[in-house]
């Protein structure tokens, strides 16, 4: 599909409604011929310029091609700190944080695979995340990730859908590599946007991090384990204190190095 986005691109500055798709020979609509329309056909269309909004809600997950809201909870209008969410325990103390700070208005941002619809990493389908994002009573956009399509082709049309993004948030913790990364690569969107990027958690001491969790009453589970802790975490075992305690000192006590993963629990 990476080719069909270029073709796209140009089939637009040329006006037309269609292209060519070169993997499939089928005419496909472009975002200027469905906006002529002027609504969404509720189709999950791929270029869909109205982000799927006549899409029923609970089809969203399985037909959506490119960014939309995938929570009972609408975008607000007014300023709100945009969250990279992942579903599991470093997005939510990020969420604690920013909430502890006082900031009312936050909206979840998620990427998923659009074939299998399960979040990478955390292994956990979207529709868990969607479920997430409505107990917490915000809006989440929900963000297909297609083979061979630039991250950002498909990323940065979701970070805009925020109508007033304040700033754009992660919860990375320590790792320098990741940090510089999001730096460079979300540069361009946070200064068109005057939306600086913000790491609310950014060394913040594990102890600090594991007492918050406990005072927020939810349960962590790990979600998915690599080769790297294989033996000493299980899949559906609780994370805490006692079991980050439990690991040899190879394994980081929050897996930042990849080693588990996890979904928070309400």
């Amino acid at each position: 599909m990476k080719e069909a986005w270029p073709l796209h691109d140009l089939a637009c500055e040329r006006g037309h409604s269609s292209y060519i798709d070169p993997e499939t020979g089928y005419h496909v609509f472009t975002a200027l011929g469905l906006r002529r329309r002027g609504r969404c056909c509720g189709s999950g269309c791929r270029h869909c310029p109205y982000a799927h909004a006549n899409v029923p809600l609970a089809r969203r997950t399985q037909v959506a091609k490119q960014a939309t809201v995938l929570s009972r909870t609408e975008l607000p209008e007014t300023p709100a700190d945009l969250l990279f969410w992942s579903g599991g325990k470093d997005s939510f103390l990020a969420y604690c944080a920013l909430r502890d700070s006082g900031v009312n208005e936050i909206v979840l941002m998620t990427t998923y695979d659009a074939g299998s619809g399960r979040i990478a990493n955390q292994e956990v389908p979207i529709e868990a995340i969607a479920r997430q994002a409505d107990h917490l009573g915000v809006a989440l956009v929900g963000v297909p990730l297609h083979p061979r399509v630039p991250y950002n082709t498909l990323v940065e049309p979701g970070i805009r859908m925020v109508p007033a993004a304040r700033r754009i948030v992660f919860g990375d913790l320590h790792l320098e590599h990741i940090r510089e990364w999001r730096e460079a690569n979300f540069k361009a969107i946070s200064e068109e946007l005057d939306a600086p990027l913000h790491f609310p958690l950014w060394h913040v001491e594990y102890d600090d991090l594991f007492l918050r969790l406990e005072e927020s009453g939810v349960t962590c589970s790990i979600s998915a384990v690599t080769e790297a802790a294989e033996g000493h975490v299980t899949v559906g075992e609780t994370f805490g204190r006692s079991l980050a305690a439990s690991l040899p000192k190879t394994i980081d006590r929050f897996g930042e190095n990849g080693e588990f993963h996890t979904l928070v629990r309400f």
